[in-house]
């Protein structure tokens, strides 16, 4: 099997439809969203949950760049988590904007569906970084982005994640020396929180 194949039914999943789970003697097994659904639905006993399948959308950024979305809903006892992820050019990979928000009535896809459209509506209206004379400039005062694992790295350092641009901790330190002597606050929020 891939590393992509759900072991409960066999589908062949892109990356941001899988999820590993850990079983109960410490193995992890991969299953699609649907798969996953379904068991937190009857380890929950959620009763006659359907698992929402929503077709992706394309959204323009404050620069008039259209986006193409793909959704992954996950059920988590009473509440349903709806995530929207931008996938890289090319591939699979959840390289670009992603949103969350997380619903207490998991019958409510579709109005859940609804404020998270919203909601990366006003992000995607904000631009954080711009260029100039082919640098990378914080476009006023505030940055607002995504921590993410930095193969390059080894986990040793992150990249950040601003605008839906991957940018690397050098880089972005080297963003920040524009504001050498400035005080700064640092502030981390829950994905499924509104930024």
């Amino acid at each position: 099997m891939t590393a992509n194949t759900c072991v409960r039914c066999g589908a062949v999943t892109p990356p941001h439809d899988v999820i590993s789970v850990a079983s109960a003697d410490g193995a992890f097994r991969v299953l699609c969203s649907r798969c996953f659904n379904i068991e937190m639905a009857h380890l929950a006993d959620v009763r006659a949950f359907e698992h929402p399948e929503f077709t992706p959308v394309r959204l323009p950024d404050g620069d008039g760049v259209v986006h193409e979305f793909h959704f992954r809903s996950l059920l988590f006892g009473d509440q349903l988590s709806l995530e929207a992820f931008e996938l890289a050019s090319g591939d699979e990979d959840c390289a670009g904007f992603h949103f969350q928000l997380l619903g207490d009535r998991p019958s409510e896809p579709f109005e859940l569906l609804g404020d998270l459209v919203q909601k990366m509506k006003r992000a995607l209206a904000v631009t954080h970084l711009v260029e100039r004379a082919g640098r990378l400039e914080i476009a006023e005062t505030t940055v607002r982005g995504r921590i993410e694992w930095d193969d390059n790295e080894n986990g040793r350092l992150p990249c950040v994640v601003v605008d839906g641009r991957r940018v690397d901790w050098a880089d972005f330190g080297a963003i920040l020396m524009a504001f050498e002597g400035w005080r700064f606050r640092l502030e981390l929020v829950d994905p499924g929180d509104e930024t």
